[in-house]
């Protein structure tokens, strides 16, 4: 049996926490919050078993040797601090994402996981819903890919700021590109090789905030397009685009349907729903690693979340020379 840990029980760990009770090899024993007295909210907001404990500190719950695995659910400045102290007590860490802030970061997360032989991911869910096998399949009869085009577009602003969500508030971690145009980076990282270069830019920001990201990239010598906000609604999806077809995904950041448009044939609809909820597949994929004594996913490897912060820091960096 998993023993699983959650630190940073905010409002995205109420859904962790609601997959986590479908599988059977994973039990919950402990809670992180910023006090003693919040933890225990937490435990009796969501009805938990009442052995479940609530930590006086992060710091107790890495010193908990019961805690075999723990979600990382705090703020995107925070991640990589805790996630590497994790490691150093040798606690396996599935990490929300994005995992780091930076790809530096990230490659010094990667190195101290594998130095210290701990398992670590980012979850990245899109990845693990049932719906994603079916695409990678459909995607190896396109031909040669040549552009990926990504959009994850809501119109959240006045939800954010009157929640007061670090996505809006001044600091390292707020801003669309991490929050939403990391799950964009994914599926550009996933089928296109080689290293992002920027090719046009349009972004807008509030109180220094990004709130829209508009980038064109090259990648490796072929073409990717990412676009995220928070201040506008539009097409959420990413298209895979190759030689002799491409493939539609809808809803990108948490897919159930695709179309496949190969040259000269009918589209094709695909339709995978979840097995049970979005997080469930990442969290059975986790325990799979675990229980193999695997150090790394081989669905969202450790050089895959590095490469996905690299696009980040490609679109960055063209912003601050503006």
């Amino acid at each position: 049996m998993i023993r699983w840990a959650i630190l940073g029980a905010g409002t995205i760990a109420r859904r962790f926490v609601a997959s986590l009770s479908y599988e059977p090899r994973s039990t919950l024993v402990g809670i992180s919050r910023s006090s003693k007295r919040r933890a225990e909210q937490f435990i009796s907001e969501l009805r938990l078993d009442p052995t479940v404990k609530s930590y006086a500190s992060h710091e107790e719950l890495i010193a908990d040797t019961s805690v075999d695995a723990v979600y990382l659910a705090l703020p995107h400045a925070l991640h990589f601090e805790w996630a590497k102290r994790l490691l150093m007590a040798r606690k396996a860490v599935l990490c929300e994402k994005p995992a780091c802030l930076n790809a530096q970061e990230m490659a010094q997360l990667a190195e101290c996981a594998q130095e210290h032989h701990v398992l670590f991911m980012e979850a990245m869910k899109c990845r693990f819903v049932p719906l994603y096998a079916e695409i990678c399949s459909a995607a190896q009869r396109l031909g040669t890919i040549q552009r990926v085009e990504t959009s994850l577009c809501n119109d959240m602003a006045k939800q954010l700021e009157q929640t007061q969500s670090y996505h809006t508030q001044a600091g390292p971690g707020a801003g669309v590109l991490l929050d939403s145009g990391i799950y964009c980076a994914s599926w550009i990282e996933d089928f296109l090789p080689g290293i992002p270069s920027l090719v046009s830019l349009d972004y807008t920001l509030h109180t220094g905030i990004d709130y829209y990201v508009d980038a064109e990239l090259t990648h490796g010598g072929y073409e990717a397009h990412l676009e995220c906000a928070f201040d506008r609604t539009k097409a959420r999806e990413a298209r895979i685009i190759g030689t002799d077809g491409q493939i539609v995904v809808e809803d990108l950041h948490r897919p159930q349907r695709a179309t496949v448009f190969m040259d000269g044939a009918s589209p094709r609809r695909i339709e995978c729903p979840y097995e049970h909820d979005d997080f469930f597949g990442e969290i059975t994929h986790f325990v799979d690693l675990l229980e193999d004594g695997s150090c790394e996913s081989d669905v969202m490897p450790l050089a895959d979340s590095v490469h996905c912060a690299l696009i980040l820091d490609c679109i960055r960096a063209g912003m601050q020379e503006q």
